[in-house]
């Protein structure tokens, strides 16, 4: 029998994530059900009619742009993980809008990350 030559490619793939923010979107006016599915209160949050979403790597900037978030305007944190580094805030539209700038002027000025542009539904 003819021995055949089957080589065998083995590939490895590493992630190796950027300093980034991938993702900044502001929901302005959300129906009361996406706080709920969030699990956030629609009666306590409602009433600030906007929900900011970041996502970030490493992940754990995500602790960072969360205390720039609180402390550049009147958000407040909906939820923020350290191992996703995904956050969200919500507010009014403007403090929602202000806290954004402020986390994307921050990450790009001081920590030297790329930034995408902000996206509003």
């Amino acid at each position: 029998m003819a021995q055949m030559d089957e080589s065998k490619q083995r590939i490895v793939q590493e992630l190796v994530p950027g300093r980034e923010i991938t993702l900044a979107h502001i929901i302005a006016n959300p129906d009361p059900i996406l706080y709920e599915k969030l699990g956030l209160d629609p009666r306590v949050e409602y009433s600030k009619s906007a929900i900011g979403v970041l996502t970030v790597t490493p992940a754990e900037t995500a602790i960072i742009i969360a205390d720039i978030a609180v402390k550049s305007s009147g958000a407040e944190l909906g939820f923020v993980d350290r191992f996703s580094g995904s956050l969200i805030i919500t507010g009014s539209v403007s403090e929602v809008e202000s806290a954004v700038n402020a986390i994307l002027n921050y990450v790009q000025s001081t920590l030297g990350y790329t930034v995408c542009g902000i996206t509003k539904t």
